[in-house]
């Protein structure tokens, strides 16, 4: 995967996982929810994934 976008309430944040920077205690708080499952929904469309929901990134990324 390429890129991770997490989308929680009104903020969706964007990780470059092509850059290294990102720690895998990141990426676990991005997309684990509260009972130790992967949030819903996840959508993962070529080498990007997004979890959770927000209208405009899905639009932008779900062609």
């Amino acid at each position: 995967m390429d890129h991770l976008y997490a989308a929680k309430g009104k903020k969706v944040a964007h990780l470059d996982l092509t850059t290294g920077n990102a720690t895998r205690a990141e990426i676990a708080a991005l997309i684990i929810g509260p009972s130790g499952n992967l949030r819903a929904p996840t959508v993962r469309t070529g080498r990007t994934v997004l979890v959770g929901f927000d209208e405009g990134t899905y639009a932008k990324i779900v062609k």
